[in-house]
């Protein structure tokens, strides 16, 4: 297994950003600012993130996928402590998911603690009903995790 950085051709892996966030208007608004990284195993792509720096220590993942099959084998979490650990001048980082059990548990599996929520975010934002693990999306919750600094 690999972890690479993706600099160019971002889009030629806008399938699997979208099984993380389903429309590409709002994928378009982060790519091309942000860090993609992939996770590659003998199997080929089986990860993406991308990372945006917000200000001076303050870094947004924008966005992480796993595929279907690799799902819950740790992959995404190897992505989320490679980007956590990348930089150099990273205080915090944040993340932004809708109110599904699936993903804010494994948020918090990662170490993010919830501290905000934008109401409506995602039937105001999308242009479509969006169910996650059964659950209609409604709210953005917003995760937290600070670096420890020694």
């Amino acid at each position: 297994m690999k972890i690479k950085q993706i600099r160019k051709g971002k889009w030629l892996f806008k399938d699997l950003l979208m099984e993380a966030d389903e429309q590409e208007s709002m994928i378009e608004k982060y790519i091309n600012i942000g860090d993609m990284f992939v996770v590659e195993n003998e199997k080929g792509i089986v990860a993406e993130c991308i990372v945006v720096k917000i200000s001076k220590g303050v870094y947004e993942l924008k966005n992480i996928a796993v595929k279907k099959e690799f799902r819950k084998m740790g992959y995404g979490k190897i992505l989320v402590n490679h980007a956590f650990n990348l930089y150099k001048d990273l205080e915090t980082m944040y993340v932004g998911t809708g109110d599904s059990p699936c993903t804010v548990e494994f948020y918090k599996k990662c170490g993010f603690n919830e501290f905000h929520r934008v109401k409506g975010f995602f039937t105001e934002n999308y242009d479509h009903k969006i169910y996650e693990c059964g659950k209609l999306l409604k709210d953005m919750v917003y995760f937290k995790k600070n670096k420890i600094v020694d």
